[in-house]
């Protein structure tokens, strides 16, 4: 999911970008929950994968290849060789880490073969359509990562995988409409030709919402797990039934390497929480993470944080025009097809603690502290804006 340009100042641009017995396809999942629930939970050793991930060191493709590993797999990387993954480091000397550009150098992806492709790269429709080209002869199943940004805008209050998608630029959109249009329009035309060279029966389209967790490089979600571990005083913007939406890295990237073991093959929204939540239940959740005392001061006036440049602190959206249903989509049909959620005290621990280990530099946390269009550095000032509001009410 991608947010305007008007809505990052508290998030980086980023990509707005799961059982063990193999070939057990989608409707046998569907139709009989227990064997379901086996297949979910069974730890018997499932069969060997050759898997060749695009991208695969920044923040999905770490948990991908830790857990593919684990599982029996043998992992490639296609990578420019420029970017070092903050998580799971040492299984990389377990993987063939090829080197190439997928602008204008394939060559390190020719006469390979490979049972599954699995492309977190994919920033660009002719990059997908040449690599799934180029691969379709010779891997099984082509794996694409996409994003519920295909659905912008977000009108609906109930976004199915079946919601029509806007595949052509429309006129007369704002530049921040068209921006966010953009990526929704790329996605879904590169989601078209991964079907197109391998056909639906051997594509696998995943769509996450906002993913959180450990290694996350947008810094979009890390303010909660920062603030909350203080406690004292917290803003918590939106609304009493504004919902959030959101999934940890983990739980999709476990499921991807699921669903290639299943040959589950379709289009899936990767969505959490797996029960509908408000932002303030997620508050309530997230807070019970830390052993501090602390009280929320519920900022619910739309233009007064408007005023303050408060469009969103991921996971919660200002659900206003083409984001009413940004936490509006469904997801029961990716939780039939297997995954799965951690509770969401754990994510936030576990964000918490990554933040503050050698993964992440010093500077990178100053720099993120001491930025003052960041919640983080702010928030006082805008609480005692918002009590002056309430005194003068």
């Amino acid at each position: 999911m991608k947010i305007s340009k008007s809505r990052r100042l508290f998030i980086k641009k980023g990509a707005l970008a799961s059982i063990a017995i193999p070939v057990l396809g989608i409707n046998l999942l569907n139709c009989n929950p227990e064997k379901k629930k086996e297949v979910e939970t069974s730890k018997e050793s499932p069969k060997k994968l050759s898997i060749l991930i695009l991208g695969g060191t920044s923040f999905l493709g770490p948990h991908q290849i830790a857990y593919a590993i684990s599982r029996g797999h043998e992992v490639s990387t296609f990578t420019r060789g420029k970017t070092i993954p903050t998580v799971h480091r040492d299984v990389f000397k377990n993987v063939e880490q090829l080197i190439g550009d997928r602008e204008d150098n394939l060559k390190a992806l020719e006469n390979r073969k490979w049972d599954v492709v699995i492309d977190n790269s994919g920033r660009k429709v002719q990059w997908t359509k040449d690599t799934a080209n180029l691969l379709k002869d010779n891997v099984g199943i082509y794996m694409y990562t996409s994003s519920t940004g295909v659905y912008y805008p977000y009108k609906g209050s109930n976004i199915t995988e079946d919601t029509k998608l806007v595949l052509d630029m429309p006129e007369g959109l704002t530049e921040d409409q068209k921006y966010e249009q953009d990526y929704g329009i790329m996605k879904g035309n590169s989601e078209l030709e991964a079907i197109k060279a391998f056909g639906k029966e051997r594509t696998i389209i995943v769509r996450p919402t906002y993913m959180i967790g450990p290694a996350d490089r947008t810094n979009r979600f890390v303010h909660w797990p920062i603030r909350l571990a203080k406690g004292g005083a917290t803003l918590v913007p939106g609304k009493q039934e504004d919902l959030v939406q959101y999934v940890d890295v983990r739980d999709v990237a476990e499921w991807y390497i699921r669903l290639a073991e299943n040959k589950q093959h379709g289009t899936y929204n990767a969505v959490g929480p797996k029960d509908t939540q408000t932002v303030m239940q997620f508050i309530d959740e997230a807070a019970n993470t830390f052993d501090v005392k602390s009280s929320f001061i519920y900022v619910d006036d739309y233009e007064f944080l408007k005023e303050n440049n408060i469009y969103y602190q991921i996971p919660w959206v200002m659900p206003e025009g083409d984001h009413y249903g940004s936490a509006r989509i469904a997801h029961q049909k990716a939780m039939n097809a297997g995954l799965t959620y951690r509770d969401l005290k754990v994510t936030v621990k576990d964000t918490h603690d990554w933040w503050y280990s050698d993964a992440v530099t010093e500077e990178r946390r100053q720099q993120y502290n001491n930025d003052s269009n960041m919640l983080i550095s702010k928030e006082k000032d805008i609480v005692s804006k918002w009590k002056q509001r309430l005194v003068k009410d």
